[in-house]
């Protein structure tokens, strides 16, 4: 949930990720595979592929299979417990490919913001230009709005190319993100239900109130900590955002009923999902955190926050909305 600032400015919605999720909550019998694959499954193939359809070819694609494997090494690498295995995991993941990627999606969104000045003053110009010619040719309003929009579109997409800062780019987290979330998950469906030769080890690789990772925590206290931390998440971008338009509340309701339906379909799924659900919303919290410090955006060559102080400010905002 690190990216829902991304998500709402780029206006990039994931309707199919309930669909998915909700797949998970059914185990499946695991089947003898006896064939083959080019690059060899950490987890038994017949267990996804018994669902049919595209959720068994996805569950048993190479891709999910590579998840497993970097799940299954990391924890003989490192000799931690499961539970501590994933959260490392997941840490270091996030860590590695998507902080650079959210950091560099703020400057892409700073740049893109810092040309809206220039671009308005374009449009004034381009508008003016656009009545004088409409009247010399006989144009009507209709067409004179066409060209108007013709000519401003590229404009303003010269600028992008001047600056480099296609909004798409700001987009780029998410494209990887998203399907690094789903095959990681996926892979810890399979390993935690279709392979047993690990099921011994996740029973017992547990922790605390979650000792079994095969099994869904019946206590709930890792969804209702997922949930939280994604509104949490969701409550502090909502913060730095003014003025917001019409389509990013919306968006933003959206994402916050997603938040709450993932409680009930995080205490569905294997323990060892819901942990990972929850490393990675907590650690993505805190590389929105951290990528607020001024001294990390000066390093990295982030444009200067418009406070020194805005973990101080944050809190006073946070306060102020939700406690006077």
């Amino acid at each position: 949930m690190l990216t829902v600032g991304g998500l709402v400015r780029c206006r990039v919605l994931q309707p199919r990720a309930r669909d998915v999720l909700s797949r998970w909550a059914s185990p499946v019998l695991p089947l003898t595979c006896t064939t083959e694959s080019s690059v060899r499954p950490a987890s038994g193939s017949g267990g996804a592929s018994a669902a049919g359809g595209w959720y068994g070819s996805l569950s048993d694609s190479a891709p999910v299979h590579l998840c497993e494997n970097f799940l299954v090494s990391a924890h003989q690498v490192t000799g931690l417990p499961w539970w501590l295995s994933i959260a490392m995991a997941t840490a270091s993941i996030r860590t590695c490919i998507t902080l650079p990627l959210a950091a560099y999606q703020l400057i892409i969104i700073a740049k893109v913001e810092a040309l809206q000045a220039e671009i308005s003053e374009l449009a004034k110009r381009l508008r003016f230009e656009v009545s004088l010619r409409g009247r010399e040719q006989g144009w009507t309003d209709k067409q004179s709005r066409v060209q108007f929009q013709k000519n401003l579109r590229r404009l303003v997409s010269q600028l992008y190319v001047r600056d480099n800062c296609h909004p798409f780019k700001a987009s780029l987290l998410v494209w990887v993100q998203l399907p690094l979330w789903v095959g990681l998950s996926l892979a810890l469906r399979n390993l935690s239900l279709d392979r047993p030769a690990l099921h011994g080890e996740l029973a017992a690789g547990g922790a605390l109130w979650f000792p079994d990772l095969t099994v869904p925590d019946s206590t709930w206290v890792l969804p209702v900590c997922l949930g939280l931390t994604n509104l949490l998440i969701l409550e502090v971008f909502s913060l730095q955002r003014v003025g917001a338009s019409r389509f990013q509340r919306l968006v933003l309701n959206g994402f916050r009923g997603f938040s709450v339906l993932m409680i009930p379909i995080a205490a569905s799924v294997p323990s060892s999902l819901a942990l990972y659900w929850f490393c990675s919303s907590l650690v993505g919290f805190g590389h929105n955190l951290l990528l607020r410090s001024p001294t990390v955006r000066r390093t990295v060559g982030l444009p200067a926050p418009q406070s020194e102080t805005p973990y101080r400010d944050l809190l006073s905002a946070f306060i102020s909305k939700y406690w006077r």
